[in-house]
């Protein structure tokens, strides 16, 4: 072989060499990137995964219960309409469509159920309930007689039970301001039938004592001062089928809508109950013959 030849070959060999070294070189290049490419991936699901636990972590109260938000904001005219019924239209209501045999029984010989000096009216319900759905518009508005529920928030009954979809409120984190009454809402349940708010050992031992019946203890349960119990709505929730929040409390203030004759009539009840708990007092409020009426049904 000659010089040339060689010379060649040996630069051939050179080239081949080069090659492959440069060949390894980006293989080794490609594997860092890929293996750096990966951990970037790691990190960025673990970083994700931290995010959407802490987002939606959910805060807790009391006993450790679970505290989701629930309820919108409701116009300014709801909450207005709900909280001014005219005491002229509640007297033509007096007790309106409300007929024999309410969820209402007085407590005789019990120690009163009081808070701060005052008396006190404990609600016990759930936001799913169709029958707490028709309650709470009656209650808001006689609570409204008696000071300042606050803030109003609205919700619907659950789809799937007797008057489906019903407009309502939530009393869910709601403050109530009175120089005559306390009243303590317990929003057990959400629409979704899991634990809202948890009932402290007092309010329990109530709603067993009063509250149950053969079938458990049952939506709502209200306890006025403990001397009078209503254990179920005070008119049926069908009658505020397909209606929107406005619409029900625009109704409010027309004594001849089957909305007022249901809702205003129950309100009555409820407002002689107070009454009767609160000595009397407003007395604007409680000789008012709307209230005087209804009192013959307690």
């Amino acid at each position: 072989m000659g010089k040339a030849s060689r010379i060649r070959q040996q630069s051939v060999r050179e080239k081949i060499a080069a090659q492959r070294a440069a060949a390894r070189r980006a293989e080794i290049r490609n594997r860092v990137l890929i293996a750096g490419g990966s951990v970037v991936v790691v990190l960025a699901i673990v970083l994700a995964l931290v995010l959407v636990k802490v987002l939606n972590k959910p805060s807790s109260r009391g006993s450790g219960s679970i505290i989701p938000v629930t309820g919108v904001a409701l116009p300014a005219a709801v909450t207005s309409n709900v909280s001014s019924v005219p005491p002229t239209t509640l007297d033509t209501v007096g007790t309106g469509s409300l007929s024999g045999g309410l969820p209402l029984s007085k407590l005789s010989g019990q120690p009163p159920l009081t808070s701060g000096g005052k008396p006190e009216m404990l609600y016990i319900g759930a936001e799913f309930c169709p029958l707490c759905a028709a309650t709470r518009w009656s209650m808001a508005v006689a609570l409204s007689r008696f000071g300042t529920l606050s803030p109003l928030h609205g919700i619907y009954s659950t789809s799937n039970d007797i008057d489906p979809h019903t407009a309502t409120l939530t009393f869910y984190k709601s403050s109530y301001s009175s120089n005559y009454l306390v009243f303590t809402p317990v929003e057990n349940e959400t629409v979704n039938r899991t634990l809202l708010q948890n009932t402290t050992a007092a309010q329990q031992a109530l709603w067993q004592k009063y509250g149950s019946s053969s079938s458990g203890l049952g939506y709502p349960f209200i306890d006025i001062g403990n001397k009078y119990v209503i254990t179920g709505s005070l008119f049926d929730p069908a009658v505020l089928k397909g209606l929107s929040w406005s619409q029900i409390a625009a109704a409010l203030h027309n004594p001849s809508s089957p909305v007022a004759q249901a809702v205003n009539g129950a309100a009555n009840v409820i407002t002689a109950a107070i009454c009767k708990t609160a000595n009397g007092q407003p007395g604007s409020v409680c000789t008012s013959s709307a209230v005087t009426k209804a009192s013959a049904a307690l």
